[in-house]
């Protein structure tokens, strides 16, 4: 399971936590603007965006999880079983394979407008990558530095769904989630008021009290509001340090530690990356479960006019500067 945020300071920025009980070994990887993407519908693409983002490359093509392309457009694909629903081929529609639909929008789309442009004439059809790698249950969360949208393919159709808290998790539907937040509509950063009786003299006894109720387990429901709640109330400079700090607290708020959530086989659920793209700058960032040192891939610093993939391992192994 996952969560993925945006957050806004003088620049934009974009990025998740990937929760999962193993690891495909993936990389950052560019995409320069001479890759071929070869689409299942029989579509090429052979000159587009040049796109960067961490991807679990196989057979030479890049299964991104979470991606921005050069024109600050940023989106990411999270796991939603049960409720994702793909559909058969349709005449007159652009039918891609949801491997396919991070490549396919960061590929042609520089903003949010031209995506729902787009969007009008996708189906998202049920079609393997291979036999070995099948269909993922997934939705996706899509973002300028303007507005955000949340994309889900469910038995009822395809759902476009504004986004204005910029967050998205994994179950139930994102309209539910939304609405979910009424329940929540009292918490508050200040100290709380005592609206319990006027007859009882309840007193505030701890700092943080006013948001007492926030959700702190680790079901999708839960980390939505969490992760919601402490991305809108949140506040940081404007400089590349203090913004990419807070952002990486930010999704530290909902991270899942080894233990806590048991996938049988002496598997654990965890945290096994975390990413920030500042998407204005094109700078790729991300820590790992057992790195918490932020590391960059700064798209610029490439080639982006080759036609071959740029992957960069992940610096997993911890980094400690000694002091003494």
């Amino acid at each position: 399971m996952c969560t993925a945020i945006t957050y806004k300071t003088k620049n934009h920025y974009f990025g998740r936590n990937l929760d999962l009980e193993y690891s495909y070994h993936e990389t950052v990887t560019i995409t320069p603007r001479n890759f071929p993407f070869h689409f299942r519908n029989g579509k090429e693409i052979q000159k587009h965006y040049a796109i960067i983002g961490m991807a679990y490359v196989a057979e030479d093509y890049p299964l991104y999880y979470d991606a921005m392309n050069e024109k600050g457009l940023a989106m990411a694909g999270l796991n939603f079983p049960e409720n994702a629903d793909y559909k058969e081929e349709k005449n007159n529609f652009d039918n891609v394979a949801p491997f396919e639909f991070i490549p396919w929008v960061l590929s042609q789309c520089t903003n949010i407008d031209e995506v729902k442009e787009l969007l009008k004439k996708i189906n998202l059809v049920k079609v393997n990558f291979s036999e070995t790698l099948p269909v993922s249950p997934l939705h996706w969360m899509i973002s300028d530095s303007n507005s955000s949208i949340t994309v889900e393919s469910t038995k009822e159709g395809l759902k476009v769904y504004e986004n204005p808290v910029g967050v998205l998790t994994n179950n139930p539907t994102f309209d539910i989630q939304m609405f979910n937040l009424n329940n929540y509509m009292s918490l508050t950063i200040n100290e709380p008021k005592n609206n319990f009786s006027k007859d009882l003299n309840l007193k505030v006894y701890s700092r943080g009290m006013g948001a007492m109720g926030l959700p702190g387990d680790l079901s999708s429901a839960s980390r939505f509001v969490k992760a919601t709640f402490t991305k809108m109330n949140s506040v940081s400079g404007d400089s590349e340090s203090e913004s990419i700090s807070q952002f990486f607290h930010i999704l530290g708020s909902v991270e899942q530690q080894r233990g806590c959530v048991y996938m049988g086989d002496n598997k654990y659920e965890i945290t096994i990356y975390s990413s920030c793209c500042n998407t204005d700058k094109g700078i790729y960032y991300y820590i790992t479960y057992e790195n918490s040192q932020i590391t960059g891939v700064d798209m610029y610093k490439e080639n982006l006019e080759t036609n071959k993939l740029i992957m960069y391992p992940l610096v997993t192994g911890q980094q400690i500067k000694m002091q003494n």
